[in-house]
C-alpha cells in the first residue's frame, strides 16, 4: 500500500510540473468583474480542448495548459459578445486579462464549444462525454468522475454532501424513491448530459416562500439516438464457483418519448449481486414525506418484524436473487402527467454468523466496585445457521395535474406487500447440556406477510402575488402479521410466562397483529409581504389509531396448548391525536436570511388495554429558528435550533409480555409519556466552480430528555426488559465533513465523520432489588481519503484508505475495535477493444489493539467488444482471493460484540451482453 501511494505523490506531481498556468481577470468594458463567464482553451494542434474554468466572485479565472502549445481561449458571458484570443504558452506562466463588450441581442452565454461544465441559475450541467474515459457502464460509474458528486456503496447519490432526492430521465420520474436503481441499471453509452438542479421544488409557485436547499435532483437527458427509439441491453452469463454452477440473467429495455417512458428491469442470479435487498425495501418511500415532519412533532409507526437478519455488506454464505421492475410515465396532454412503477424482489439467502459477546455482569454496581476490582463479566458465543425467503412487491401511481402556472394538484398511492420466513438455528456456548451431555440447538421460525397503502393527495393554489395556500394530506393503512416459534431446551423465564416447566424441549410461539391507521394533513398559508420576506401560518393535524393483539402459546406432544398466565396476552387499542397551529416569519437582509416561529400542540392519546382506558391531555409550545449566510453564490453557512417532541407508538405500550427472540422477553408501559428533544445544527456548504472545490461540513448536538429507555433484568442467561422515561438525559454531539478538488485529469477527497454520545440504560438489580442507572459512552470515527484518475488514453485508478474506530465504555467495560480499509480500483481501456478491471479492498480489524481478522476481496473482469459491434463478452472473477468471511462489530446498553460472518467463495462467470 505504501507503494501505490508513492506512485499517487509521483504522479500528482508529474502532472503539475508538466504544465502551467494561464490566469487573469475578465471584466466587462468599463472594468466590472464579471462573475461565473465561461473560459476554454482549445489546442490549435489537437483541436481539442484541454481546460475550461469559470471566473469566481472577483472576476479571476486560472487554466492549466501544457507548455510550448499555442492555444485559442474563448470567453462567454450572458448578455456580451464571445471573445477569441490566441495565446502561445512557453515555459512560464502567463497572465491575461479579458474584456468582454456587452450586445443586449444575447439573452444566454453563446458557447461555440462544448463545455464540461455549464451554470444556469441553480442547475449544474454536465457533458458525460467530457468525463468518460471508455470503460463506464453505468450512470453510477458517470458519476463519481464528476466534480462534487459522489455514489456510495449503496448506491445513493450525494451531491455538496446532500443526498439526492430523486433521479429523472428526461424530466421524468426514475423508479422515484430511490436512486440505488439508477446508478445500478441506466446504461453510460446512453448518458448525454448529467443536470444537477440543486433548490429543486416540485411545485414552482412554492420556490418562492420554501426552503428547498437540501432537495437535490439528477436529471439524465439522454444521447439523440436514444430518444423515441426502443434502447436496452440483454446480459446472460454461466460460471462456476469452489462447488457448483452459477448463473445471470439481466435482460433491460427502455423507451423515451416527449409523451410517455417506459423502462423494464429484470435480473435473475445465483453470484451475490443483490439488485435490491430487504433494507432497500424497508428504507424505499416511493418519494413519500411526512406531512408534518416540520412541525415539531415525531410519531413514527415502528416495524414488528421479530429478528430477521440484513445481509452485512450485501454479501451472505449463499444468494439467488430474482428481480422485476417496470416504471412508466405518459403525459395525455400538457397539463397532466401520471407515472408509476412496480418492483418485484425475492430473494433466497443462507447465512453463516459465529458471533462473540461480552456482557457486563449487571448484578454488580460497576460505578462503585473497590480500586483495582474490575467489573465481573461473562461471555457467550453463538454460532447462527440462517436460511431466509422473501419476496418483496412495491406499487405506485401518481397523477400531476396542473392547468395553469396558480393550481397544482397531486395525488399518489404507494403500496408495500410482502411474505418473508426465516428460520434459524443457533448454538450457544450458555446453552445447557440435555440429559446425553450434548449442546442442544435452539431452532427459531420468524415469517410475516405485512402490507401497508400510503396516499398522498396535495393540492397548491395561488390567488394572486401576495397569498399562496398549499393543503397536504396523507394517509396510512398498514396491516402487520408476525409469527415466532422457538424450539430450545432451557427457558429461565418460562414460570414467568407459565409454560409447563416438564415441556423437553420447550416448543414455544407467538402470533402478532399489529393494524395502524394514520391520517395528516395540513394547511399553509403563505402571505408575502415583499420579495424579501413572507408570513406562514399552518394549520394541521395527526390522527392515528392502532390495534395490538398478541399471543404466547406452546406445543405440548405435537398440541397447540393455550398458557393459562394472562400476561402473554394483548389486546390494545391506542390513539393519538395532535391538533397543531403554527406561525413562522421569513425575511432576508443582506446576506442573511432569517427564519423563526413556532407550533402550539394539543396532545390527546388514548390507551385501552386490560379492562381499562388511559388517557393523557396536553399542550405544549415548540419553537425553531433558523438563520442562514449566503457568504457567495454557492458557500452557505446555516445555523438551526428545534425543539421537538417524540411519542412512541403502541408496541412500547402494550404490557402483555412479548418475544424478541429466544432469549429476550418485552412487556410495555402503559404509562410511557413523551420525550423532549432540543437539536442544534450547524452546516457549511461551498462549491467552488473558479477552482473546483468542493467543501462541506455539519456539526449537530441533540440532548434528549424523559427519553423512552429499556429496563432490563437478567434472569439466568435471559432478559426481561420493559420502557420507563429516564431521568437521565441523553446526548449526542456529531460532526461530519470533506474536503474534494478536482483538477482535469485527477481528483482527490479526504472526509471523515465523528460522534460522541452519553447514553443511560437503567437494570434491575437482583441482590439489592434496586433499578440502577448504567452509564454508556460511545466515540465513533470514520476517517476517508481518495484519489483518483481520469485520463483519456491511459490506465486509471482510484485509490484510497478508510478507517474507523469505535470505542465503547458500557458499564465499565472499555472495548475499542479499529478496522483499516486501504482500497484499489483499477480499469483500462486498450486495443480499442478491451476493457480491463479490478477491484480490491483490504481489511484489517483490529480490538484493543490486537488484530483480531484479516481479510481482502478482489475482483476482475476482461470485457471485449469490437468497434461497432452490439455483442460484447465478459470473463470476470468475483472473490478471486477466494476469502471466507468478514468481520463486524457494534455495542449496545448490555453487550459488546464482533462477528465474523461467512460470504460466497470464488465464483467465475462468462457473460455475453447484447446492446438492443
Amino acid at each position: 500500500m505504501k507503494k501505490i501511494l508513492l506512485m499517487v505523490i509521483c504522479m500528482t506531481t508529474w502532472i503539475s510540473n508538466a504544465q502551467i498556468t494561464l490566469k487573469g481577470v475578465v471584466k466587462d468594458s468599463i472594468g466590472n468583474p464579471l462573475e461565473m463567464a465561461n473560459v476554454i482553451a482549445i489546442n490549435k494542434d489537437t483541436k481539442k480542448l484541454d481546460s475550461y474554468g469559470f471566473t469566481d466572485s472577483k472576476g479571476n479565472y486560472k487554466l492549466n495548459l501544457k507548455k510550448n502549445t499555442t492555444y485559442t481561449v474563448k470567453t462567454s458571458y450572458i448578455g456580451m459578445k464571445s471573445s477569441d484570443i490566441t495565446i502561445k504558452m512557453n515555459e512560464v506562466d502567463v497572465v491575461k486579462d479579458i474584456i468582454l463588450k456587452g450586445d443586449d441581442t444575447l439573452d444566454e452565454v453563446n458557447i461555440t464549444y462544448k463545455m464540461p461544465v455549464t451554470v444556469k441559475g441553480d442547475t449544474i450541467v454536465y457533458d458525460a462525454d467530457s468525463f468518460k474515459t471508455g470503460t463506464e457502464k453505468k450512470l453510477g460509474d458517470v458519476l463519481n468522475k464528476l466534480p462534487g458528486v459522489e455514489v456510495n456503496d449503496d448506491g445513493e447519490i450525494e451531491v455538496e454532501g446532500k443526498t439526492v432526492k430523486k433521479v429523472m430521465v428526461e424530466g421524468k420520474d426514475f423508479f422515484d424513491g430511490d436512486s440505488k436503481i439508477a446508478t445500478k441499471n441506466i446504461p453510460a453509452d446512453a448518458i448525454d448530459k448529467v443536470q444537477v438542479l440543486k433548490n429543486h421544488s416540485e411545485v414552482g409557485q412554492m420556490s418562492r416562500v420554501t426552503d428547498n436547499e437540501d432537495n437535490v435532483v439528477i436529471n439524465i437527458k439522454l444521447k439523440e439516438g436514444k430518444k423515441n427509439f426502443w434502447f436496452g441491453e440483454v446480459t446472460a452469463g454461466l460460471g462456476i464457483a469452489m462447488t457448483d454452477s452459477r448463473y445471470i440473467a439481466h435482460p433491460k429495455l427502455f423507451y423515451y418519448s416527449p409523451k410517455y417512458s417506459v423502462n423494464i428491469i429484470t435480473d435473475v442470479n445465483n453470484i451475490g449481486e443483490v439488485p435490491f435487498t430487504m433494507r432497500d425495501y424497508f428504507k424505499f418511500t416511493g418519494g413519500f414525506r411526512g406531512v408534518g415532519s416540520s412541525n415539531g412533532t415525531n410519531f413514527d409507526v415502528g416495524s414488528n418484524d421479530i429478528s430477521f437478519l440484513t445481509l452485512k455488506n450485501n454479501r451472505a454464505k449463499e444468494i439467488t436473487s430474482k428481480f422485476g421492475a417496470v416504471n412508466f410515465s405518459y403525459s395525455p396532454k400538457k397539463t397532466w402527467d401520471l407515472s408509476g412503477f412496480a418492483i418485484y424482489s425475492g430473494n433466497k439467502t443462507n447465512m453463516d454468523e459465529t458471533m462473540n459477546r461480552t456482557y457486563v455482569n449487571r448484578d454488580v454496581d460497576v460505578n462503585n466496585l473497590p480500586s483495582g476490582n474490575p467489573p465481573i463479566i461473562n461471555t457467550e458465543e453463538t454460532q447462527d445457521l440462517t436460511t431466509q425467503r422473501s419476496d418483496l412487491g412495491l406499487f405506485k401511481l401518481s397523477s400531476s395535474y396542473k392547468p395553469n402556472s396558480s393550481n397544482q394538484f397531486d395525488y399518489d398511492v404507494f403500496a408495500k406487500i410482502s411474505g418473508q420466513n426465516q428460520t434459524q438455528t443457533t448454538i450457544s456456548s450458555r446453552t445447557f447440556l440435555n440429559a446425553n451431555n450434548e449442546i442442544v440447538p435452539i431452532n427459531q421460525i420468524s415469517n410475516q406477510s405485512p402490507f401497508s397503502i400510503n396516499q398522498n393527495l396535495n393540492y397548491y393554489y395561488t390567488l394572486n402575488e401576495k397569498n399562496i395556500f398549499a393543503f397536504e394530506a396523507q394517509h396510512l393503512w398498514q396491516d402487520e402479521d408476525p409469527f415466532y416459534n422457538a424450539e430450545l431446551e432451557k427457558l429461565s423465564f418460562s414460570n414467568l410466562i407459565g409454560l409447563n416447566e416438564l415441556a423437553n424441549p420447550f416448543d414455544v410461539s407467538q402470533n402478532k397483529r399489529i393494524k395502524t391507521n394514520k391520517f395528516d394533513a395540513k394547511l399553509d398559508y403563505y402571505y408575502v409581504i415583499n420579495s424579501k420576506s413572507n408570513l406562514n401560518v399552518t394549520l394541521g393535524s395527526t390522527l392515528s389509531n392502532q390495534q395490538f393483539n398478541s399471543e404466547i402459546f406452546e406445543v405440548l406432544n405435537g398440541n397447540k396448548t393455550q398458557i393459562s398466565a394472562t400476561n402473554t396476552i394483548n389486546d390494545v387499542d391506542f390513539s393519538f391525536n395532535d391538533l397543531y397551529a403554527g406561525l413562522h416569519y421569513k425575511f432576508i437582509t443582506g446576506i442573511f436570511t432569517f427564519t423563526q416561529g413556532f407550533t402550539v400542540h394539543n396532545y390527546l392519546s388514548k390507551n385501552t388495554q386490560l379492562g381499562s382506558q388511559t388517557k393523557n391531555n396536553f399542550t405544549k409550545f415548540l419553537p425553531d429558528a433558523s438563520v442562514k449566510i449566503s457568504l457567495k453564490k454557492s458557500e452557505t453557512l446555516r445555523l438551526g435550533y428545534s425543539m421537538q417532541t417524540n411519542f412512541t407508538d403502541v408496541n412500547k405500550l402494550a404490557e402483555g409480555y412479548v418475544f424478541n427472540n429466544y432469549n429476550s422477553l418485552y412487556s410495555g408501559n402503559r404509562e410511557l409519556e413523551n420525550s423532549l428533544y432540543h437539536k442544534i445544527n450547524l452546516n457549511y456548504f461551498s462549491f467552488n466552480m473558479f477552482n473546483y472545490t468542493n467543501i462541506f461540513g455539519s456539526i449537530n448536538y441533540s440532548k434528549r430528555k424523559d427519553i423512552i429507555k429499556s429496563n432490563t433484568q437478567f434472569l439466568g442467561v435471559n432478559q426481561v426488559r420493559t420502557s420507563i422515561n429516564s431521568a437521565f438525559p441523553d446526548e449526542t454531539i456529531s460532526a461530519r465533513g470533506n474536503f474534494q478538488k478536482s483538477h482535469r485529469k485527477f481528483k482527490y477527497s479526504f472526509g471523515g465523520n465523528v460522534s460522541y454520545s452519553k447514553s443511560n440504560s437503567l437494570f434491575a438489580n437482583r441482590k439489592t432489588n434496586l433499578v440502577e442507572n448504567r452509564l454508556a459512552k460511545t466515540f465513533s470515527q470514520t476517517y476517508r481519503t481518495k484519489f483518483s484518475t481520469n485520463f483519456k488514453e491511459t490506465p486509471n485508478f482510484d485509490v484510497g484508505y478508510n478507517v474507523s474506530i469505535n470505542k465503547s465504555d458500557i458499564g465499565g467495560v472499555n472495548n475499542t475495535f479499529t478496522t483499516h480499509s486501504p482500497y484499489l480500483n483499477f480499469d483500462a481501456y486498450f486495443l480499442k477493444e478491451f476493457i480491463f478491471t479490478s477491484n480490491y479492498t483490504y481489511n484489517k480489524v483490529l480490538n484493543n489493539g490486537t488484530t483480531i481478522d484479516s481479510y481482502g476481496f478482489l475482483r476482475v473482469d476482461l470485457t471485449y467488444q469490437k468497434k461497432d459491434s452490439k455483442w460484447e463478452y465478459k470473463i470476470g472473477v468475483t472473490n478471486l482471493l477466494n476469502s471466507t468471511s468478514l468481520n463486524q462489530n457494534s455495542s449496545n446498553d448490555i453487550f459488546v460484540s464482533n462477528s465474523t460472518y461467512v460470504i460466497q467463495p470464488r465464483i467465475a462467470m462468462f457473460s455475453l451482453k447484447y446492446n438492443l
